[in-house]
């Protein structure tokens, strides 16, 4: 089983900006001879697949090159899919034990256009040394927005996942005669906290488009004591919100029997103290019922004002597809 360390901050603060669902992509690469470099960006964790070959070898899912034995170095190139400052990388080489890179660097530049090898890249994260089999956290020191990343193996091997954690560049001068989705994760919404995700992460909820599956959403465990399921979830603007939608695509036998939200202007709080405020904000919307694999809008809201944190309650359990989460912002 992989080495992982304790989760710094960042990862829990922050959101991936190489996530495919943001747009983010691989736009060139030396070589990938042995695995993909797209494979890198997959949100799942990587797995091992025992006695799995394919043409060129042992299949492994991540990025891995050829063994080089004309010295230099290998790269990859990847868009992100929205500008953003960068304030941590998850560099993780689960299972890449005998094939792992002894270490890696990563540049960065803004550009407007996907730029080539030879792009204005400044240097972001100089040369780490790598372990096998083991999440890397490193932290980023840079308040620079950037576009694009490029990866450079020293001098092969094999990377499993890369996270790009931080915070994503939104101008939101102009806007406040639209509609937006607040809660959007295109929006700088973010899950920061909850009681359960035992089937799904809750940061599901936040994704683009419908649900793809009964796996992409927020689903908890089967609840055997009183009480309900909660996540919080931090806006990526203060907004005054008019509509609330909750979809429970693909959970028909699983679906929360009913759901509420709560909401709040919150300036500057500690995860814990956020989690006991939060018990007391004021509702937005009551207690409501839902069915399975349908998608319900909700327009009569509380007047709260200008909110930055909402609180989505399920009864008692289950599982929901996608939340949306409409205002104008403030």
């Amino acid at each position: 089983m992989p080495d992982t360390p304790a989760v710094p901050d960042f990862v829990r603060d922050c959101i991936d900006l190489a996530q495919p669902c943001l747009g983010s992509r691989v736009l060139a690469v030396s070589d990938e001879f042995f695995a993909a470099a797209e494979r890198m960006l997959n949100p799942q964790p990587a797995v091992f697949i025992e006695g799995k070959y394919d043409d060129h070898g042992k299949w492994m899912d991540g990025w891995e090159t050829r063994r080089r034995r004309d010295g230099g170095e290998d790269w990859a190139i990847i868009a992100l899919g929205r500008p953003g400052v960068i304030r941590g990388f998850d560099i993780d080489t689960s299972h890449f034990t005998g094939n792992y890179p002894p270490a890696l660097s990563i540049d960065a530049c803004y550009s407007d256009a996907d730029p080539d090898i030879d792009g204005d890249w400044q240097p972001l994260l100089p040369i780490h040394a790598l372990g096998p089999d083991r999440h890397h956290f490193v932290a980023v020191d840079s308040e620079r927005v950037w576009t694009h990343l490029r990866l450079r193996l020293h001098p092969d091997g094999g990377i499993a996942r890369l996270r790009v954690y931080g915070e994503l560049a939104i101008d939101w001068s102009g806007r406040d005669d639209t509609l937006f989705d607040l809660a959007a994760l295109e929006n700088g919404g973010r899950a920061i906290a909850w009681n359960d995700a035992h089937f799904g992460h809750p940061a599901n909820l936040l994704k683009p488009g419908r649900g793809i599956n009964m796996g992409d959403g927020w689903e908890t465990r089967r609840r055997r004591e009183p009480g309900n399921d909660w996540c919080l979830i931090a806006l990526g603007h203060a907004g005054i919100i008019e509509e609330i939608e909750v979809d429970t695509a693909f959970f028909k036998g699983n679906f929360p029997a009913a759901c509420s939200l709560q909401a709040a202007r919150v300036e500057q709080a500690e995860r814990t103290a956020l989690i006991t405020q939060s018990m007391f904000w004021p509702e937005l919307l009551p207690r409501q019922t839902l069915e399975a694999d349908a998608v319900a809008c909700f327009r009569e809201l509380a007047d709260l004002g200008a909110v930055t944190h909402v609180r989505f309650n399920i009864f008692p359990d289950g599982g929901v597809s996608r939340l949306r989460v409409r205002g104008r912002p403030a």
